[in-house]
């Protein structure tokens, strides 16, 4: 089981740039490559209640669960 994040795929919709994005959340670049990457190993719901704002979508959007079944 794991978490997919396809806050990429968010971005280059809403043809966004990781550096304009992290300003307008409130996160440094170096924390949202993380976050990007599926790295993080946790997301707070403010940050992700900020990204879905900015980018105009739900978590649902950004965050994807892939079972191993």
């Amino acid at each position: 089981m794991r978490i997919i994040v396809n806050l990429d795929v968010m971005m280059a919709k809403r043809k966004i740039s990781s550096n304009e994005l992290a300003e307008r959340v409130g996160i440094t670049p170096a924390n949202l490559s993380i976050l990007k990457t599926g790295k993080a190993r946790a997301v707070r719901f403010s940050t992700l209640m900020a990204l879905c704002h900015e980018l105009k979508c739900q978590p649902g959007d950004i965050l994807e669960f892939e079972d191993d079944e």
